[in-house]
């Protein structure tokens, strides 16, 4: 098979946003609690964590939904949890999100999963699970059965994952691979355990090196064992393909056909702060792919780059549709520094992990001026990296008037970028940037020395957490407002 090019991958990653897809299987609630160590405990050799935020978010089978979401497309989600206060949670949250249809059943003294994992200073301290692995009540799993049949009509790929929570136990995922196959559904299933016999007949699985080793018994070490494993698979269950996560070794595909192909992926990352949950990204790029109609290896090279992107994030993360396309085309010099906030969010958990210093600034900045130099160079001697806050252009408007601003949005944007000082970029449409500070959780707020500190939004939240709030000196006879004043004389 001929490789597409770089412009052919960007068409058929802009096109995950038509698919559709059906996720059944087990949920979990992933919460992250994060905090700051300066202490031994006196009770045990332990550190003491000091909590200063928690963050919870939809995982196991929910976090392949939050993936299809996040590449554009829609997703229809059927799993099972508990009826306590970590299954409202997970309810909501669920919920909340855009292009889901949810059903989430609910069964009387069951435990939802969830994972809790401490961290401080960038690294995960501990992780704490609370679940229960016993088999859904056979009444739900019947009914659980009875709406997949019935939301496969909207759906042209079903995605099985599998956590061994017990959802899926028993005949059930057995149950929804024949029903999916009757109605010529597309079937990717994402095992766990060693009985594979219970997946007959899917399309295509998706283990790892370590699952597929447990699967059939076979060495996985080298590319070629993986190769003679995934055959075997395919043999034994009648398997339409496997793919194979191989962790820094990249993905294989092994297809089941007389003629199918054997292609080794390449590991896309730069860099690796976090695996948790690639294997979720993998999946759902690839059940995307193959509902918005692409064949199996392009929609396996778009879960390679996809997986390369989310493991240089912290936690349970997503790989987005801009993300996947700036992995493709990069974007050159100054642009690459403008961001959506989630990315900037994900930017600035990581330097933290390194133990950087964050900055933030914001402004309208319409006619970049010596004034907004001395500024930014004052607010980035005081930090290791600086994010700039900047206003959209509606924003503008209602701040300064209907005439404002003189330069959109974009072009702003690209001139801050562009300055050296200045390390990441992100518009906000608010008329304050109090969420955009909430989200970054700056070290240090830059403000002109024209505010007090009393005036400076966010001041509060700031020092809430520890940070610092600095008033940078002015450049008198610098003003935008002037400077339009001055060209319309």
């Amino acid at each position: 098979m001929t490789a597409p090019d770089t412009t052919d991958l960007v068409a058929a990653a802009r096109a995950l946003k038509r698919a559709s897809v059906l996720v059944v299987g087990d949920a979990m609630l992933d919460r992250y609690v994060y905090g700051s160590v300066e202490r031994v405990s006196p009770e045990a050799p332990i550190p003491v964590v000091t909590v200063e935020r928690e963050v919870a978010m939809p995982g196991g089978a929910g976090n392949v939904v939050r993936n299809v979401t996040a590449l554009g497309g829609s997703a229809s989600f059927l799993t099972v949890v508990g009826d306590d206060q970590a299954g409202s949670d997970l309810t909501a949250l669920i919920g909340g999100q855009p292009n889901v249809e949810p059903w989430l059943l609910v069964q009387g003294g069951r435990l939802t999963t969830v994972k809790t994992r401490y961290l401080a200073a960038g690294q995960q301290l501990l992780r704490a699970d609370r679940e229960t692995t016993e088999a859904v009540h056979p009444k739900l799993a019947d009914r659980l059965v009875a709406i997949a049949t019935d939301a496969m009509a909207a759906c042209r790929v079903v995605v099985i994952s599998d956590y061994l929570k017990g959802t899926l136990a028993g005949d059930t995922a057995a149950r929804i691979i024949a029903a999916a196959r009757k109605r010529r559904r597309f079937v990717i299933v994402d095992p766990k355990g060693r009985d594979y016999s219970r997946y007959a007949g899917a399309d295509v699985v998706t283990p790892n090196r370590r699952e597929l080793a447990e699967g059939t018994g076979l060495p996985t070490g080298t590319a070629d064992e993986v190769v003679a494993a995934c055959r075997a698979l395919i043999a034994a269950h009648g398997f339409g393909a496997v793919l194979c996560t191989r962790a820094e070794d990249g993905l294989t595909l092994v297809e089941g056909r007389p003629d199918g192909q054997v292609i080794h992926f390449a590991a896309e990352a730069k860099e690796v702060f976090d695996v948790s949950g690639a294997g979720d990204t993998v999946v759902a790029t690839l059940a995307a792919g193959i509902a918005a109609g692409l064949a199996l290896p392009v929609a396996a090279r778009l879960a390679n780059i996809a997986a390369g992107v989310v493991v240089g994030k912290i936690g349970t993360a997503v790989a987005r549709e801009t993300e996947l396309l700036e992995a493709l085309a990069p974007a050159t010099g100054a642009l690459r520094k403008v961001v959506s906030l989630e990315v900037a969010a994900e930017q600035v958990e990581r330097w933290r992990r390194r133990g950087w210093r964050i900055g933030f600034t914001n402004g309208c900045f319409d006619l970049l001026h010596p004034g907004h130099v001395h500024l930014i160079e004052q607010a980035r001697a005081a930090c290791d990296r600086l994010v700039v806050g900047l206003n959209s252009d509606a924003s503008v408007r209602r701040l300064k008037g209907a005439n404002r601003p003189v330069q959109p949005e974009a072009a702003r944007a690209a001139v801050l970028a562009s300055l050296a000082d200045v390390d990441l970029v992100t518009i906000f449409e608010e008329d304050t940037p109090e969420a955009l500070i909430a989200a970054l959780r700056p070290d240090v707020l830059v403000k002109g020395a024209d505010y007090t500190l009393d005036q400076v939004v966010g001041a509060d939240l700031v020092r809430s957490w520890g940070g610092r709030v600095m008033l940078a000196e002015l450049l008198p006879g610098n003003s935008t407002t002037a400077t339009i004043a001055r060209l319309r004389g």
